[in-house]
């Protein structure tokens, strides 16, 4: 077993690690980490609100038993030298702080967004683009660390490379044009999103975020030379623009694509369902039965019936039809659980691959 610690436990990301991380199989959860206010406290008191005393549990699920006792740690307490892996849950502004300093001794997987742009850090998605780990080697020698920082992307970023790597792979893709309907757990708990704004309402912009998912898509999809050790970005286009809706959890996107050949939704569909069967990841301990589903149903995906498939860790596709601009065109409608195929548990995941690559 790993010795694994958390930092940042206590929000709706940290709880979604304490969930995936319950009786795994790799990694024992040994110490968790909060902010001054939680430092100190059990777990489970740390979930309490102070004023009503309410218990602030994101899932329906209880919290386990494993995490309930455990008392929350301050940042400074933790030595990474003890650790052989540490999962992070924090805001981008500290984690430019903390992450270096524990990647100087341990591999960090991340879900902040601090260091997803800088040449050595890759964007993984597992089973996407298995091969950019090798570049950790070289963040590794060129900071002189004896750790790593590894960030998954941006959770509107993870379903829409997902379903475009088939057609990449298989069609070659021109241009992207893609709409976020974005649940408002991807907005965290701090600032989130006031209630008078969204109930009844749509908001059509959410800062920062078309600009990460269009430079993470052609990251996440370019190509790892062994020789430079660099990765060289996809040249495809993307646009996007992304929008908060009043749904709890499941980020849906509508997505256009110009395939460069001729793509019909039935060999897209044969081509998803293909790649899925054969994923990389397929046997690893968080790994889902099936990585893309493709429904038939017209109505489908839908947030409240498909975001919790194989416990949120498939992208569910739906509506695969032809596209009436381009000559060679697709279109179709994804939904991806934000907070676990997009954050934690897929983070889990990401720690399980670099395990059986022997990079951690």
């Amino acid at each position: 077993m790993l010795k694994v610690a958390l930092i940042g436990s206590t929000g709706a990301v940290g709880q979604e690690f304490v969930v995936a991380l319950h009786n795994h199989p790799w990694f024992d959860l040994t110490h968790i980490v909060s902010s001054e206010r939680s430092a100190g406290k059990k777990y489970i008191d740390a979930l309490r609100d102070p004023q009503s005393g309410i218990l602030r549990w994101h899932n329906r699920e209880q919290v386990p038993e494993y995490i309930r006792e455990k008392v929350v740690s301050k940042m400074d307490e933790i030595d990474p030298k003890k650790f052989d892996l540490i999962f992070t849950a924090l805001e981008s502004d500290d984690a430019q702080v903390i992450e270096p300093r524990l990647a100087q001794h341990v591999p960090v997987i991340s879900t902040a967004a601090a260091f997803r742009y800088e040449n050595d850090v890759p964007i993984l998605i597992p089973g996407i683009n298995d091969d950019h780990t090798d570049i950790l080697k070289k963040q590794q020698k060129e900071r002189q660390w004896g750790g790593f920082i590894a960030p998954l992307p941006n959770c509107t970023t993870t379903g829409l490379a997902i379903t475009l790597k088939p057609l990449i792979d298989n069609f070659g893709v021109k241009n992207v044009f893609m709409t976020s309907m974005q649940a408002l757990s991807g907005a965290g708990r701090s600032p989130g999103v006031i209630a008078l704004d969204i109930l009844d309402n749509v908001i059509p912009y959410i800062p920062k975020e078309e600009e990460k998912v269009q430079i993470e898509t052609k990251k996440i999809l370019g190509t790892y030379d062994d020789s430079s050790q660099e990765i060289s970005s996809n040249d495809i286009k993307v646009s996007c623009t992304c929008t908060r809706v009043p749904v709890s959890d499941g980020h849906t996107e509508v997505v256009f694509v110009e395939t460069i050949d001729k793509a019909d939704p039935s060999s897209v569909k044969k081509k998803m369902i293909e790649f899925s069967d054969n994923v990389s990841i397929k046997k690893l301990p968080t790994a889902p039965a099936d990585y893309i589903v493709v429904n038939d149903d017209p109505t489908r995906p839908q947030p409240r019936v498909d975001r919790e498939v194989n416990d949120g860790m498939t992208t569910v596709v739906g509506r695969l039809r032809k596209d009436s601009v381009f000559e060679n065109g697709i279109k179709y409608v994804l939904l991806t659980h934000n907070e676990k195929m997009g954050s934690a548990k897929g983070a889990v995941l990401l720690a399980e691959l670099l395990k059986t690559k022997k990079i951690i």
